[in-house]
């Protein structure tokens, strides 16, 4: 797999602000994936990577009454799979926020009254109403024209109101074509909506790994043979895969688990711990996911966007739960999973011995690895070449996109002349 190369259109010192946050780690991770990518195929832009916790802290009201910061609470929520009050809580912090908007376009208008940018990327939800007008406050006092702003959403869709996708004048990217009828239906132009053929997701997962199974497995402690699962709940996670471990064994399956736990220590301990009938391995936090996945064929998780895309991209099966615990703004992606075929949807863990066990059937395992083989997502290297696109547009000013389009005739248009 190849990502796209242009033929040289890169706009020397274009400088970008790239706005992320470290709720969940999967903003994080996306920023850091899409940086990679674009310094790849435009190594000469100036991208400037904002953690807009940083930025605001004068605002941090939660921290100064409590001393504990709102995304430490929610990263909190996630290690112990407190997540059945997400819909409430995202609405309580949408309202602070607006409580605090006044503040918070201060804030941005003084930083990008010195930073000047070409182009702000966001790549969070709830604060795009703010950073445009934190922008756009900035372009008046030093009178230059309106510097475009682009938000990515890192979600297969939008959870409205007021999250992803808000009704003022900027660009969107997309990877689902839900998240661009959402777009459209909130009155965007469809020449600012563009359409990725999926989510972002790191560079190295789609690089070959030329590793011998069979030997790797054997190096892990497991069976060379045995189908393997690969257990993934985010960056810290959840106190549910000790329970899914448990009932593998009741379900006495011919199968066997890597455990991938990340920044919860305790978790990972206790499941090193637990005396299982069949070979499993456990990790801590790691970066070396595209190997471990490479071991796998079939995937237990959160149907979180970054995990089950990357998932997805190195050709795996999905099991998902969902149900009143399953976070507000991923519950769109079990419909799309059910949709696409890519995997078993379950209303609950409890059930995680029955969908192996379906999984392992043949003929179900040969239908949904074929549909996963089919869904070719290659998000992070054609953003790259539409921001790039967007530079150009406005620097020359006279340039129309006249219509929706989808990254790939975006790019072939502007850079072929297709």
């Amino acid at each position: 797999m190849t990502p796209l190369r242009p033929e040289s259109t890169s706009h020397a010192d274009s400088r970008i602000d790239l706005i992320y946050f470290d709720a969940g780690g999967g903003h994080r991770a996306s920023a850091a994936a899409l940086i990679s990518a674009a310094r790849q195929q435009h190594p000469s832009w100036n991208i400037n990577p904002i953690n807009l916790r940083e930025l605001l802290e004068p605002a941090d009201v939660i921290r100064r009454l409590t001393g504990v910061r709102i995304e430490d609470f929610y990263n909190s929520q996630l290690k112990h799979g407190l997540t059945i009050g997400t819909g409430p809580l995202l609405r309580i912090t949408q309202m602070l926020i607006r409580q605090l908007e006044p503040t918070i376009i201060k804030l941005l208008a003084h930083h990008w009254n010195r930073s000047r940018p070409e182009l702000v990327v966001s790549m969070i939800p709830n604060f795009n109403h703010a950073i445009l007008q934190g922008l756009r406050q900035a372009d008046a006092m030093n009178r230059r024209s309106e510097t475009p702003m682009v938000t990515i959403l890192t979600d297969l869709a939008d959870c409205p109101p007021h999250f992803w996708i808000e009704r003022q004048k900027q660009y969107l990217i997309c990877g689902t074509e839900a998240a661009v009828d959402q777009a459209l239906a909130m009155g965007h132009a469809p020449e600012r909506v563009f359409r990725t053929s999926g989510m972002i997701v790191r560079p190295e997962f789609y690089r070959p790994i030329e590793i011998n199974r069979e030997a790797e497995r054997v190096r892990l402690g497991l069976d060379p043979d045995l189908p393997t699962g690969i257990v993934m709940f985010g960056s810290y996670g959840s106190s549910q895969m000790a329970p899914i471990a448990r009932r593998i064994e009741t379900a006495q399956l011919k199968t066997q688990l890597i455990f991938i736990c990340g920044h919860n220590d305790k978790l990972r301990e206790r499941i090193e711990s637990m005396e299982l009938r069949y070979p499993f391995h456990c990790v801590g936090f790691t970066q070396e996911i595209p190997y471990f996945m490479k071991l796998a064929d079939f995937f237990i998780g959160k149907p979180g966007p970054g995990s089950i895309s990357e998932a997805l991209v190195m050709g795996l099966p999905l099991i998902v739960e969902r149900n009143a615990w399953t976070m507000v703004q991923e519950r769109f992606n079990t419909d799309w999973i059910a949709q696409n075929e890519f995997g078993i949807v379950l209303p609950s863990f409890r059930e995680v011995g029955t969908a192996v066990s379906t999984m392992l059937d043949s003929e179900h395992f040969l239908r949904s690895h074929a549909n996963v083989e089919a869904y070719d997502n290659r998000a992070v290297f054609e953003i790259p070449e539409i921001l790039d696109a967007l530079i150009s547009h406005h620097r020359t000013a006279n340039w129309s996109f006249g219509r929706t389009a989808t990254a790939r005739q975006f790019a072939s248009e502007i850079h072929y002349g297709i």
